[in-house]
């Protein structure tokens, strides 16, 4: 019998180095998108928690016909949030502009801030967002 007619069960070193190399390739995409992914998702918390400051700054300026004094706990705006409630570090509005510091987790820092400011055109209210959450890509 020749070396020919064994029967080779496995796999080679260098099949086996292939198949490391991709995986690493695909691993060191795949974990910078997913954490991104899983920021955004954590960030998303506190777009949603403005929603009911935004119709109060609405309610504020049909009732009173300026975005002066329309602050949070007045006119139909809640309460400024004061103490960390759930991804929301502090919520506070004043003359329409709500600013929101979220609570540094999941890579989030309170430094990524989301504040949207109000403008008016033709008795309708637009929102500009900008802060650091809205640089960093977690927010438009």
């Amino acid at each position: 019998m020749g070396t020919f007619d064994k029967k080779m069960f496995g796999f080679s070193l260098m099949e086996l180095m292939i198949t490391i190399a991709i995986v690493s390739i695909l691993a060191a995409i795949a974990i910078p998108a997913y954490v991104n992914y899983t920021r955004k998702a954590y960030y998303s918390e506190i777009v949603r928690a403005t929603t009911p400051f935004k119709a109060g700054v609405g309610e504020c300026y049909q009732v009173t016909g300026s975005l002066t004094g329309c602050n949070g706990g007045s006119n139909g705006i809640p309460a400024n949030i004061a103490s960390a409630t759930g991804a929301v570090g502090t919520l506070a509005v004043a003359n329409g502009v709500i600013t929101v510091t979220p609570v540094a987790q999941n890579g989030i820092t309170a430094s990524d801030t989301y504040v949207l400011t109000p403008t008016v055109t033709n008795n309708v209210i637009t929102w500009a967002s900008s802060g650091g959450g809205v640089t960093n890509g977690y927010a438009k």
